[in-house]
């Protein structure tokens, strides 16, 4: 990978991070003051200020990220695309917005919470984070995010003491989405032209966009419908807060793949604009290892640690969580593999059309799996419709591109993954049955097993590691030369 897509990488999950930061530090605290039932409240009152905001930005944030990495190099060009976008999103959103208020702001049971969403709603009119994206400009995207970030936090152990503060809770999360974006906007006149309102051809984008929305509100549907039919199938709202939590903790974990993906796609469309294939295939094998390399000890640690994570980190009352964090794991793998052929290739290389056609497959699937888990299995049974849903995904895609990537050879690459995450699997239940304190068998845990499964990969000598780890020497190398 070329030093600017690492450094993307890295800039790129920080963001991410931080994002999920907020309410990832703050959960041990929260679980506790605010208990499961609030928690599936705001889990629940989230999901429905999602979906509008999906229907109100349609498909511009990846639509516009693209549009803008194909024209990296023509400032007026890109200058007049990101107006275009902007202005579109701009009056989407704001029509998403009003239906907003009037739907689900007024008179409904949880009003209080979704007029305090509605600053949510405003923060993604106002983000503009897909346009430095787009230029491959990620370390714009976190500077000014985290003092935000921190002082969200902060704010939260502050303001947040008793069961009551749910509203207090919302209003530190919508408030940081707002001004995180906006303070982006502070960085924009270096890096766009004026524009001539005249020279804007706003409706050409709305075909696109809309390309683009199908597969992203299929996308919504079983990433968020599953919380959504969870607080109204379910009656106690306990069990959409155990779901909550196991998500939280899996995506967290998922970040690290996932913002991968998002670097690549700007690089791969630039490189497709180029018509530099080569390039492409390169950066796509890489890509497949990567995730091989981290989500499967990532699946095996979190089966393996969970029981005793679980307490320590939430508090009593949430050992469900435990048993679903274990059920959805396969998702690190499958979000990861989904990721690569569908953000990473078939969007940036114009194949909107076979990504629909996966993504909206997986969404049927997972209303199917809901309808018929839910009410039986709870947030079980969600999680058990989400993986299949990922699953579905994943085999259209990898049907589509079938030509293009040889599979038997690009799963051949994870047995020596698969060989030291299982390794470090048995040491790490040896561990738990050997340490009776959940604070110490888990960092213990942890710790042990990276260190097991990456000897596991030097004894296997598996290339990817031994590439790494060649260049980490020759940059010592090169630092001890420089300093005689």
């Amino acid at each position: 990978m070329s030093q600017s897509v690492k450094k993307n990488y890295i800039y790129n999950l920080i963001y991410h991070i931080l994002i999920l930061i907020l309410p990832l530090i703050t959960a041990p605290y929260i679980s506790r003051v605010l208990g499961a039932e609030n928690i599936g409240i705001y889990s629940y009152v989230i999901s429905i200020s999602a979906y509008f905001i999906t229907f109100g930005t349609l498909g511009m944030t990846i639509y516009g990220q693209r549009e803008i990495a194909y024209r990296q190099k023509d400032k007026k060009e890109y200058s007049k695309i990101f107006w275009e976008i902007l202005i579109l999103k701009l009056v989407t959103m704001t029509i998403s917005t009003t239906l907003f208020y009037f739907i689900f702001a007024r008179g409904t049971t949880y009003s209080i919470y979704y007029k305090i969403l509605m600053l949510e709603l405003i923060g993604n009119c106002l983000d503009i984070g897909w346009f430095f994206q787009g230029l491959e400009e990620f370390k714009k995207t976190i500077k000014k995010n985290v003092i935000v970030k921190i002082l969200s936090v902060i704010a939260i152990f502050c303001l947040v003491k008793t069961k009551d503060d749910l509203y207090k809770y919302l209003i530190i999360y919508a408030l940081s989405i707002l001004i995180g974006n906006m303070s982006l906007w502070t960085y924009l006149p270096k890096y766009i032209e004026k524009v001539k309102i005249k020279e804007l051809k706003i409706l050409r984008h709305i075909k696109p966009t809309i390309n683009f929305f199908i597969p992203q509100i299929a996308m919504q549907i079983y990433t968020l419908l599953d919380k959504t039919m969870l607080g109204n199938i379910v009656s106690d709202k306990s069990e959409v807060g155990f779901y909550e939590q196991s998500q939280k903790v899996v995506r967290m974990v998922l970040t690290l793949i996932t913002s991968l993906g998002t670097v690549m796609l700007p690089r791969i469309a630039s490189k497709f604009s180029e018509g530099k294939k080569d390039e492409i295939e390169n950066y796509m094998k890489k890509s497949f290892n990567f995730v091989f390399l981290l989500a499967y000890p990532m699946i095996f640690g979190i089966i393996a640690v969970s029981s005793n994570f679980v307490p320590v980190f939430f508090g009593k009352g949430y050992d469900r969580v435990s048993l679903i964090m274990n059920v959805i794991s396969p998702i690190i793998l499958l979000i990861g593999l989904n990721t690569i052929i569908g953000s990473q290739y078939l969007l940036p290389t114009k194949r909107q059309t076979e990504y629909t056609k996966s993504v909206v497959s997986g969404s049927i699937i997972n209303v199917i799996m809901n309808f018929l888990l839910i009410k039986p299995y709870g947030a079980i049974g969600a999680s058990i419709a989400t993986v299949i849903a990922e699953l579905t995904v994943l085999l259209m895609e990898m049907y589509f591109t079938r030509k293009e990537f040889n599979y038997k050879k690009i799963f051949l690459l994870s047995i020596k993954y698969i060989i030291s995450s299982v390794i470090m699997f048995v040491v790490c239940i040896l561990i738990g049955r050997i340490i009776n304190n959940d604070f110490i068998c888990t960092i213990t845990q942890v710790a042990m097993g990276m260190i097991i499964y990456f000897i596991s990969l030097l004894i296997l000598k598996e290339e990817f590691v031994t590439y790494a780890i060649s260049k980490i020497k020759g940059i010592k190398d090169k630092l001890k030369t420089s300093k005689k």
